[in-house]
């Protein structure tokens, strides 16, 4: 009996333990299920979106496209339920890969050709200029880039070769490759850049391109600041940097002379003068 009497408080221990711990396990399960509940998929709104990347110009049909589920709170702005309304419509921006197709990023309906001429803003033009892996930053410059143009050519009045930024933040519309001729008669591939410019934007750039030779200047997205500039010749461009001129042989070398350490002011009240020394 006297070894029973040394179990039982052993398992009342264990017992009491064991319910501790089931209550504590439920109420901690009670405490981390959420309170929301889940929306079923009968409030969700189908949407279309684009299956994979997509360039501006291009001219949407069905393969392109297909519907996602979206909760109503999280619809975007002009968004489309049915994906075929949208077949032959011209998107005017770049879309990401399930990405909504929204009316902001689509031509109006009156547009049913894709290519540059949908994406030009009205009362601009697209120009188009021959360049070469130089002018092109190597292929970093592409479409949706924006650059400043630089022009080298000779001044009229003073026959300087001068180098001058001309136009500034033009959006690049597209980059490509065109085979000519070059001066022997052989085929020969030649880079192509095509901006968007005003009229008179169009007629610098033509000028330019005519009369001197190209520089793209890449710029960044969100800078829209004017700079302007007058310029650099060759005599400026060799006077940057410019040290002191060194001292021609045999100059004289300037004498020391003492620095003074005090000064004289006179001092006049009515008939009397008088004077009076500081020291510096």
């Amino acid at each position: 009996m006297g070894k029973y009497k040394a179990v039982i408080p052993i398992a009342l221990a264990l017992i009491i333990a064991l319910s501790g711990s089931i209550f504590l396990y439920k109420w901690l399960k009670t405490q981390t299920t959420p309170k929301e509940v889940v929306k079923s998929e009968s409030e969700a709104v189908p949407v279309a979106v684009a299956v994979m990347d997509l360039a501006w110009g291009t001219k949407l049909n069905k393969e392109m496209l297909k519907t996602v589920p979206f909760l109503k709170e999280s619809l975007p702005a002009g968004y489309t339920t049915d994906a075929d309304k949208l077949e032959g419509r011209i998107i005017i921006s770049p879309v990401k890969q399930n990405e909504p197709i929204t009316e902001a990023r689509m031509a109006p309906d009156s547009v049913t050709t894709g290519g540059v001429s949908a994406i030009i803003k009205p009362g601009n033009r697209a120009i188009a200029v021959k360049g070469d892996k130089v002018i092109g930053l190597s292929g970093f410059i592409n479409p949706g880039n924006r650059v400043d143009v630089l022009v080298t050519l000779t001044h009229p009045k003073t026959k300087m070769r001068v180098t001058k930024v001309v136009l500034e933040n033009l959006l690049v519309l597209a980059t490509g490759t065109e085979i000519q001729e070059n001066d022997k008669g052989q085929p020969a591939p030649v880079d192509v850049y095509t901006l968007e410019v005003s009229p008179a934007q169009g007629e610098k750039l033509a000028l330019a391109s005519t009369e001197g030779r190209l520089q793209f200047a890449l710029r960044n997205m969100t800078d829209g600041e004017t700079v302007l500039t007058r310029g650099a010749t060759i005599p400026k461009t060799l006077a940057s940097l410019r040290g002191e001129s060194p001292k021609p042989k045999g100059s004289p070398k300037k004498k020391w002379r003492p620095r003074k350490t005090s000064t004289t002011v006179e001092i006049i009240k009515g008939e009397k003068v008088s004077k009076k020394k500081f020291r510096l």
